[in-house]
């Protein structure tokens, strides 16, 4: 009994700790309302195999596709985590194989934008017209990376997704 008592004890110091830790990390950040990254997006040849790849042989769900008025596969998402997600775009001539950007989840757009714009970045419009229905911006790296800021209300596809994770 006294080994159990011990080891609740030290699991409840032990998150005490990590919250602190946590906590304390998040003031040392110069970002405001940047909550994380939420994803990576990967251009690629083959959707069907890559989501299979990422789907069967890695263990990601799927966590929702965008078609256009056409019908045409936009983008699927795999979840990695609550909060992590691969996004998987069919290449082209204008989207190459390989990395298309980061994605950053912010949680006031109008703020992120600001913060960014006031030092020195080149943030594009904000862009409501989302099929996702995210509110997205963005900027890009001295490398010419593109980081996407996305700010994801509660109708959000990426949200219903972080909502449905257990």
């Amino acid at each position: 009994m006294r080994g159990l008592a011990l080891f609740v004890a030290g699991l409840l110091v032990g998150g005490f700790a990590v919250h602190a830790a946590i906590a304390d990390n998040e003031h040392s950040s110069p970002n405001t309302g940047i909550v994380g990254l939420n994803h990576v997006a990967i251009s690629v040849p083959d959707v069907d195999k890559t989501v299979a790849f990422y789907t069967k042989v890695m263990g990601f769900p799927e966590a929702f596709r965008v078609k256009d008025k056409e019908g045409k596969l936009q983008l699927v998402y795999v979840q990695i985590s609550k909060g992590t997600f691969i996004e998987i775009l069919p290449a082209s001539v204008q989207r190459p194989p390989g990395l298309n950007h980061l994605g950053l989840y912010v949680d006031n757009m109008q703020q992120a934008t600001a913060m960014f714009k006031a030092r020195g970045a080149n943030v594009g419009a904000i862009n409501t017209g989302s099929p996702t229905k995210a509110i997205l911006n963005n900027l890009l790296d001295p490398n010419g990376n593109r980081i996407e800021l996305a700010e994801l209300p509660a109708d959000s596809m990426h949200h219903q997704a972080m909502d449905r994770w257990h």
